[in-house]
């Protein structure tokens, strides 16, 4: 019966600001009403709806404020880059600081390559690409490129 995830809410604090940040991103512009907007993820498929509203001063909890974009395990390697370029910082996440990002997540059973950053209020965004579905032991976070040397795979991704 289900899918997919069609659609994800944040609060935001400037509506105007908070739609340029996520188009810049490289999301649609879907539609506008009072306090709200909607912005294609993946057009027809999934959007982003964002709220001009006083949750956005609720700290941040990654149960609340938070959302994960799925991307290409290829591009992951090039994300830190292309988010520099577009001005926008990658944050420190479980003490794994910028500089080690991307790192991969140990959700055993399957591993996840991501990095994280935030939007012009604090909500707490990621950029995640599977990695390996139904990893056989668990293991610690690690940064991407180790993870491929203990694969046996020394350069970046071939994909």
């Amino acid at each position: 019966m289900i899918k997919g995830l069609y659609e994800g809410h944040l609060p935001v604090s400037d509506l105007d600001r908070s739609i340029r940040f996520y188009e810049n991103l490289g999301l649609e512009f879907a539609c506008r009403g009072e306090g709200r907007a909607f912005l294609w993820i993946e057009k027809g498929k999934s959007w982003l709806g964002l709220w001009d509203c006083e949750q956005v001063k609720i700290p941040y909890h990654v149960s609340i404020r938070h959302v994960a974009f799925q991307i290409d395990l290829a591009d992951m390697e090039k994300a830190k880059e292309w988010l520099k370029e577009k001005g926008i910082e990658v944050v420190d996440f479980y003490d794994f600081e910028p500089a080690r990002q991307p790192l991969v997540l140990p959700h055993y059973p399957q591993a996840h390559a991501a990095i994280y950053f935030e939007d012009p209020d604090g909500n707490l965004l990621e950029f995640i690409a599977p990695v390996e579905l139904d990893v056989e032991k668990y293991f610690d976070m690690m940064k991407l490129d180790d993870w491929y040397t203990e694969r046996g795979n020394p350069g970046k991704n071939q994909d």
